[in-house]
């Protein structure tokens, strides 16, 4: 007969076995991702990236938006009169890229007939490859609408003028967002001056319809406001759109008619900035999993789509290649491969590719 004391080891030897066989059987569910630390590749005329401050993908390309305002004075050094160094000079705001990380194209800044915003924030290319960006400067009150290689095609909302949560014209600071190939609408995390998602028209820029936290009104006293930034949304291609309120450390799940369905808590104790700044979605045929980057926490984390279970992350504080300083968006290609960027002092891009999926 064992002794209590006997027993009490045998029983530990097998919680501790269990615990391993819970975390493999989690890690066994989650993808998995390795950094390409060779993308993109140096960029050419001397250029540096400042604040990324977003990416987007569209087959075999990849867009970053990024701020060259940000960059010190010694970044640019070869800009000033006289030059302070050989190297470098402010590339222009937007940059396309191919997956293998050769530069494609770059175009960007205030031109004939349209403005620019004055603190870039948010890229995305639509089904027809239209370049959509956005600004959260103090007056940032638009979105631009333009073709791949840079022509301007059309503005929501104006520059200089900022409208509340009420306001069917005019944005506040907006964040991210995402267009609906179906339907032609354009769904606007907006953002960092409201506490919204504002539908618009795509090809009109006509107002159709906004709601707040829990699809309520905006302010709705019934329900946890969403806090600023509402920095994210995305559209599943089952008709789900995924929003960050990144200071409540959720993501909250709705019907593209702005019927609540869900929410999904991460790393509820964050504080600062915030667990949820934006999500993409794996690229299976059921697009199992939801991808949330983190630039509080310096992570990517990986969880179920349909039930929000963390999976697991990867990722974390750092500046070598695979780690993070304010990973501020993410994007998915087609492969499933993963793309980063980062703002503050971070100032780059990441590629993590996809080596293998459950």
């Amino acid at each position: 007969m064992l002794r209590r004391g006997a027993l009490a080891g045998v029983g530990a030897v097998i919680l501790v076995a269990a615990i391993k066989l819970l975390a493999w059987a989690a890690a066994s569910d989650a993808p998995v991702f390795e950094v390409d630390p060779f993308w993109p590749k140096p960029l050419p005329n001397s250029w540096l990236m400042g604040q990324a401050a977003g990416v987007a993908t569209k087959g075999d390309h990849v867009w970053v938006v990024q701020r060259p305002k940000s960059l010190t004075e010694d970044e640019r050094g070869a800009t000033l009169t006289p030059p302070r160094s050989l190297c470098c000079k402010p590339a222009p705001p937007v940059l396309e890229f191919d997956t293998g990380g050769n530069f494609i194209r770059a175009w960007g800044g205030p031109g004939p007939g349209h403005p620019w915003p004055d603190n870039e924030h948010g890229i995305y290319v639509d089904d027809r490859d239209n370049v959509w960006v956005a600004g959260n400067g103090p007056k940032d009150g638009m979105l631009l609408k333009f073709t791949r290689d840079g022509k301007f095609l059309m503005k929501i909302g104006e520059p200089g003028i900022v409208g509340n949560d009420s306001d069917t014209a005019h944005l506040n600071r907006p964040a991210s967002m995402v267009v609906d190939p179906a339907t032609r609408e354009l769904f606007v995390a907006d953002g960092y001056g409201n506490h919204r998602v504002i539908v618009f028209d795509a090809e009109t820029g006509a107002y159709k319809r906004h709601w707040g936290a829990n699809g309520r009104p905006p302010g709705d006293p019934t329900v946890t406001p969403w806090k600023n930034p509402v920095h994210c949304v995305r559209l599943s291609r089952d008709g789900f759109l995924y929003v960050c309120d990144r200071q409540n450390n959720r993501i909250q799940v709705f019907r593209k008619d702005g019927t609540y369905v869900k929410e999904f808590i991460v790393a509820p104790e964050t504080r600062g900035g915030g667990s949820t700044w934006d999500v993409d979605l794996s690229q299976d045929a059921a697009q199992t999993h939801l991808y949330n980057a983190d630039g509080e926490n310096n992570h990517v984390w990986m969880l179920l789509r349909e039930s929000g279970r963390i999976l697991g992350t990867f990722g974390r504080n750092g500046r070598q290649a695979g780690q993070f300083h304010w990973v501020h968006n993410m994007a998915v290609d087609a492969a499933g491969n993963i793309y980063t960027t980062e703002v503050d002092t971070g100032k780059r891009a990441q590629k993590f590719v996809l080596k293998s999926r459950p």
